[in-house]
């Protein structure tokens, strides 16, 4: 169990003192990530509560507690996997039990999996949360054209070959998470959902999140995929009305202005959106080209329809655009600029169940002391 926790409240240990009395043999590892003097009482009762804790000497941001944690627990525990949770006393023991339980089941399918402990957003949630959540959601689904009920949960199950997966994924902040989100489809990793209940305690005071503010820091790629798509947008149009209305021809019109405008887009995303210049720009460039190509074709087709049935040139470039730009984001993040920070995907799962002739007990986690802990399944590698 592993818990970043920066400036946390008092019902820290509260949590940590009912998964130990669930199960005596948990492991739970607390990262202060910064916090200061004023908060050592309650990493203090957190410890007397069974925790082990280590700290950061400054914050760095939940994303750099997260990743020290992993790194702490594939040094010292490697076979085990890891159920992540909030400081801030919205997950619950049975929210706990019901993601580490997924994850145990995982394991006896030899399945290497994501499990998100996702709310269902009902009874009396925040306003502020409400919409941050519903402003995350969208623009995730818009981003990589996958439905996640919960984009901001902290309450996650890794398995234990995943470690190093999410080691490498980059970000120090609250962004971390969504970018793991984000790698789940290049990485070609499975995700699933786990229902926990909506808790929010004094409003949520006690979270350092800022649901609209951070949900935009989030996507920032996005936002600037956005803003680079727009910006080729005004130059295909503009360059086309120019051309056409000097031509009168349509077809060899968007061809000149979607090269004037591809080539501007292009250096604009593998500088700014994607930053893939350590990459070889030649592979890039003809990866851009084919799907350059293809969107061109597309382009064409769509706007000939179109026009053709009756709408203007421009309502016809708006709409058209529009249906091509999701496709084109996702293809250039996953093929065009793919990152490779987090390593290649594992093309089947280093986990399984327990061996024939095991112990006759569902498989749990391995610890240093020869413990077991139902909220950690075994895994064995290959």
């Amino acid at each position: 169990m592993l818990i970043p926790a920066f400036e946390p409240g008092p019902r820290m240990s509260d949590l940590v003192a009912e998964l130990l009395r669930a199960d005596p043999d948990l492991d739970v590892l607390i990262v202060d990530d910064g916090s200061g003097p004023a908060f050592a009482p309650v990493f203090a009762a957190a410890r007397e509560a069974g925790a082990h804790v280590i700290a950061h000497a400054s914050n760095r941001g939940k994303g750099a507690a997260l990743k020290t944690g992993f790194a702490h627990i594939a040094a010292h525990d490697p076979d085990a996997d890891v159920v992540t949770a909030d400081a801030d006393g919205q997950h619950t023991r049975a929210d706990v039990c019901r993601v580490a339980d997924a994850l145990r089941r995982d394991a006896a399918d030899g399945r290497s999996a994501l499990v998100l402990g996702v709310r269902g957003f009902d009874g009396a949630v925040p306003l502020r949360s409400r919409l941050g959540n519903a402003a995350s959601r969208g623009l995730f689904r818009l981003a990589t054209g996958r439905r996640v009920s919960d984009t901001q949960t902290g309450l996650r199950g890794i398995p234990s070959d995943r470690l190093a997966w999410a080691l490498g994924i980059p970000g120090e902040g609250f962004e971390y998470e969504q970018r793991m989100l984000l790698r789940l489809g290049p990485d070609q990793l499975a995700a699933h959902e786990v229902p926990i209940d909506t808790v929010y305690l004094d409003h949520n005071a006690g979270s350092h999140f800022r649901p609209v503010r951070d949900s935009l820091r989030v996507l920032l790629p996005v936002l600037l995929f956005a803003s680079s798509s727009l910006a080729a947008f005004v130059v295909d149009t503009v360059a086309l009305l120019v051309l056409q209305a000097l031509t009168g021809w349509l077809v060899p019109s968007i061809v000149a202005a979607r090269v004037l405008s591809a080539t501007a887009n292009f250096a604009v995303n593998r500088r700014v959106v994607f930053r893939a210049r350590g990459g070889s720009m030649l592979p890039q460039a003809l990866r851009y080209g084919v799907l350059a190509l293809a969107l061109l074709a597309s382009n064409i087709a769509w706007m000939s329809f179109l026009t053709d049935n009756g709408l203007a040139l421009l309502p016809a470039k708006v709409v058209t655009e529009g249906v091509l730009f999701v496709l084109s984001y996702g293809v250039q993040r996953a093929l065009v600029f793919p990152r490779t920070d987090a390593g290649p995907p594992a093309r089947t799962p280093i986990s399984r169940p327990d061996p024939p002739g095991a112990p006759d007990h569902p498989p749990h986690a391995a610890h240093p002391a020869s413990d077991t802990s139902p909220l950690t399944p075994a895994r064995s590698t290959s």
